[in-house]
Parts: structure tokens; sequence; C-alpha cells
């Protein structure tokens, strides 16, 4: 019996494979997925993976207890193997295995692997992620986006719930547009823009209150109240709120590496399919919402990236930016007249 939309899942499937991850007759795809994870999903990815020739493996594991090297201890060498010797990597695992020790053989610094992060994603979600949006439509806006960011030099970011934080980009630090996989390295779905300030400027508040995701019991979505970091000189020196952010700082605290308090990146949500759902990969990518990363920072974002023992992520929903003085969001929504045509196009 057919299930929910198995039709456009087959499709979505095929498009992620061909369109987005440009696989190519005799190439290796490995799809892992945890026991947390959408098995229905990895198994569409696969027939979609093996009509355009590919050499498909599914890894099915265990979930993990906390994400990136804290993941390590709970999977099976032959994963650990597997992940550096083939040429397409999607990730289905609700605990991520991004910025683990294989993670970082295959893929730093970028050699054969191309990697798409889909960590959490359900039928329900990749289809609204990648079935329902026009992807040249999608490119052009964030084109736009990156240039505009890559332009400004001051930055000033604003929410309701508190967050009030500037900071400075670096012109020489790349700006990215996560939409493609067509080349060796880390990508991410459509919808995030994502770079790396100069840490020492960033300084100011930055209120979570969408949700926040560091591994273990620190996965706190959605947030009954903001969890403040207090950030000085790229560094989170304080973290106020109530019971959550107790948490948040407890498990931060017991990964004993103070790594994990440095700011490793921000990010721009622009998925017009997005909605709250306490998956870190759809939340993060919410329209009008800015991400931030602390501890490991990839190579992707600065030549050499900052190692930590694990990342985490939180989301600040509604956001007011400004670039050099010029506002391009205002609580989430598109104000800066370049974008505004282009977002219309998108349905925003």
């Amino acid at each position: 019996m057919p299930d929910t939309l198995d039709l456009e899942l087959g499709a979505v499937a095929y498009k992620v494979v061909r369109d987005i991850t440009a696989v190519q007759p005799g190439e290796s795809v490995l799809i892992t997925v945890d026991s947390a994870g959408s098995w229905k999903v990895a198994e569409e990815l696969a027939k979609a993976a093996e009509a355009l020739g590919a050499k498909v493996m599914v890894a099915y594991h265990s979930t993990p207890v906390g994400v990136g090297k804290v993941a390590e201890p709970y999977l099976p060498d032959s994963l650990k193997a597997a992940i550096p010797e083939t040429d397409v990597w999607l990730e289905l695992n609700q605990q991520w295995l991004g910025y683990s020790s294989p993670y970082e053989k295959a893929l730093v610094p970028p050699g054969r692997t191309r990697y798409l992060c889909l960590c959490g994603l359900d039928v329900e979600r990749i289809v609204r992620f990648f079935g329902r949006v026009d992807l040249a439509a999608q490119d052009t806006f964030q084109n736009k986006v990156v240039d505009l960011t890559r332009r400004a030099r001051k930055m000033h970011i604003t929410n309701a719930a508190g967050t009030d934080v500037r900071f400075e980009n670096d012109p020489q630090r790349p700006v990215l547009s996560e939409l493609w996989c067509r080349t060796p390295g880390a990508h991410f779905p459509l919808g995030q823009i994502a770079w790396a300030p100069i840490e020492d400027t960033i300084n100011g508040t930055i209120a979570f209150d969408g949700s926040f995701f560091a591994g273990g019991p620190a996965d706190l979505a959605p947030l009954a109240e903001p969890i403040v970091f207090h950030v000085e000189r790229g560094t989170c020196v304080e973290i106020t709120g109530g019971e959550e952010a107790k948490i948040a700082r407890q498990w931060l605290d017991s990964l004993k590496d103070p790594g994990m308090y440095r700011e490793a990146h921000i990010c721009y949500g622009f998925n017009p399919g997005a909605k709250p759902s306490g998956i870190c990969v759809e939340d993060e990518r919410i329209w009008g919402a800015t991400e931030w990363g602390f501890g490991h920072q990839g190579i992707q974002f600065k030549a050499g990236g900052v190692s930590a023992v694990s990342h985490l992520d939180g989301i600040c929903l509604n956001s007011s930016v400004w670039q050099d003085g010029e506002q391009i969001l205002d609580e989430g929504r598109v104000v800066h007249p370049e974008l505004i045509p282009l977002a219309r196009a998108l349905g925003k």
C-alpha cells in the first residue's frame, strides 16, 4: 500500500540525487541513517541513485548519544572506514556525524567525497525542502544575498528575544550559499547562507529563541524561553536564561573543551518551505532566522578552521539585520530593495 507523499518523495529523491548532487554512473554513493532517522527517505534516495547507475550502500546503525566526535564511540568500525571511501555521502542521521573523525578524514581537506547533510529530514520535510522549491529562483535569490553580505564590513543583528550583536566581516573569507553539492567537500540543504565573521569583533548578546542543538540532553526544541549567550571578542563568557539555559551550560561544561564556547559561524535562514519543527537542519533554515554555530569550525569557513570536540547550533527567529547601516531584514521580512522582487518569486 502507498504511504503519504509516496509519489512526491520519489520525485524529490531523484531531484536530490540527479540535480543537486549530480550523481554519475559508476560513482559510489553511501547513505547513512541512524535508527532515529527516516529509513523511507534513505530507501528512496538509494533507488534514485541506483537508477542513475551508481553503486549504492545504505548504512543503518544505532543512534549515537551526542554528535560529532562525541558520537564516535557508538559507530561501527565498518562505517568509519566506509565514509572516506565514497564519492557521495548523503547523511540522514538524526544525531549527525559532521565534524567526527571519519568526516574529517573524508572532507578535511576536500578530496573525493561530496557530502550532503540531510540530517533529520523525514518524508514530509524533504518534500517541502526540495520538491516545492524552484531551484533556479532560489539560486538567484541566494546569490544576491551572498553578494550583499560579501561587500558588507560592519554588521548588526537584533531580534525581539534580546539578540543585539555587532561584528565585522573579513572580505577574504568565503560567504557560502548552500544549494548545490557538485564539488568535493561539505554541503548543506538549500536555504542557508553561511560565513565566519572576524571572531575578535563579535560582541553583544545572542538570544536563541527558536531551538538549540548541542547533542545529548542539550538538544532543546522548541525552546520554552530564550537561551542567551553573552559574547565578548567571539567567545561566550556567560549563558543566562531559565532551566534550558542551565541544561545547555551543564552539557557544554561536561564536554571539558573551552573551544565549545568559541563562535564558529553565522548563517541566514532562507528556505521558503522551512518551519519550526525541532529538527536542526530545518529550524536553521526558517525564513528570516539567523543561526549561530559555536565549537568546531570547518575549513570551509576559513583556512585551517578551529578544532573542538563537538559543535552547537542555535536559532534566533525573526531577525533584523543591518549591513554597513543598510537594513536587509526587518523582523524576518526581506526589506532590501534588490531582494524584495527575488523573495516574491519564491512566494515570500
